[in-house]
């Protein structure tokens, strides 16, 4: 097989707003560091996402010295900005949440990020951390050794190949870049859906093994630019990637060890 580099790493810290792109990441059990571990809910308790909200889009992060930084905009304005720290929010008072099938305990952040989410958006909601003690199983379908997961759909990792964007791009009257399908790892080399194939295999020295293929919903339809729906790529998707009456495009990942993966680290499929 054709080398593979790690080519992008990505970390989506509050659930379903847009990504940080790093040069090293640390490996953990239920995620990349930092990756997913907040996530907005509505009055019911229920975890927010693009696909109902695709304003979420428009709040673009950042991360330095222990804090996240958050700013909204439209188009290249910066109409607000808010932060918060990574560190454990001083509540104690726990709020059962649900993330599609799963109840998850949560703290609240900070009231008045909740406020300032809830003033762009325009309802009332609250940003909430998902502590790393709290358990959230993986699919035991899936699982090899009872395996957890933050606060991503539901695998800790999603690994795509920029060949298969590129397959799919020249598919498209317009290309539509890497962000529509929130990877953490872009690899570069090999053919198109190179991932699809993949097994256990390593990233540098950290060891992955693939459980299945990532079904796509409406998100992947959501300009992160704009916020604007449309019915792109899902619609190219689904002419040639469609199976048993979903629509795929990546490959979930569970890790079998701890460390830190690097941009450049060589991809080696078992």
């Amino acid at each position: 097989m054709q080398n593979l580099y790690l080519h992008e790493i990505w970390i989506y810290p509050v659930k379903s707003l847009a990504g940080i792109r790093l040069e090293k990441a640390r490996v953990m059990g239920k995620g990349l560091q930092f990756d997913r571990r907040w996530m907005l809910i509505d009055e019911a308790g229920v975890a927010m996402t693009q696909r109902v909200y695709p304003l979420m889009a428009l709040f673009k992060l950042n991360l330095h010295e222990g804090n996240i930084f958050i700013t909204f905009r439209k188009g290249k304005t910066t109409i607000s900005a808010a932060h918060f720290s990574i560190a454990a929010p001083p509540s104690d008072k726990w709020i059962s949440a649900r993330i599609w099938n799963d109840q998850v305990e949560v703290l609240e952040v900070d009231p008045k990020v909740s406020e300032w989410f809830s003033f762009h958006l325009g309802f009332t909601c609250r940003l909430v951390a998902f502590p790393e003690k709290k358990p959230r199983a993986v699919d035991p379908r899936y699982s090899i050794r009872h395996d957890q997961v933050s606060l991503a759909d539901a695998y800790p990792f999603l690994i795509i190949g920029q060949r298969s964007l590129d397959d799919l791009n020249s598919r498209l009257a317009e290309p539509v870049p890497m962000n529509r399908f929130r990877p953490n790892f872009v690899f570069s080399g090999g053919i198109p859906y190179a991932e699809d194939h993949f097994k256990e295999f390593s990233i540098g020295n950290i060891r992955f093994t693939a459980v299945k293929k990532c079904d796509r919903c409406v998100l992947t339809t959501v300009n992160q630019d704009s916020a604007e729906k449309g019915t792109e790529p899902l619609l190219t998707l689904s002419s040639y990637r469609k199976l048993d009456n979903k629509v795929y495009f990546g490959q979930n990942l569970l890790a079998l060890d701890e460390g830190e993966v690097a941009v450049g680290d060589r991809v080696i499929p078992g």
